[in-house]
């Protein structure tokens, strides 16, 4: 899951290096915090919100299929 997370996040911004993700896990549940340049966040987040909303169905889907539980969650 976070190897996917990083590939589409990278794909997204400016500056790739840039990009920190860390993972929390707390029993049957994981949560991503993704750090980035300022300038970088509103191409994560998208028009309204719909990018990080397909991102964050996109991980839960992927966790779903390895019995888990996953969120993302922009750090600014």
């Amino acid at each position: 899951m976070e190897e996917f997370l990083r590939f589409v996040l990278s794909e997204l911004v400016e500056f790739p290096d840039e990009v920190v993700i860390t993972r929390a896990d707390s029993g049957n549940k994981t949560v991503f915090h993704v750090a980035a340049r300022k300038s970088d966040i509103p191409k994560i987040i998208g028009k309204g919100g719909h990018t990080v909303q397909a991102i964050r169905s996109l991980l839960a889907a992927s966790a779903a299929k390895h019995g888990a539980r996953a969120e993302l969650e922009i750090v600014e």
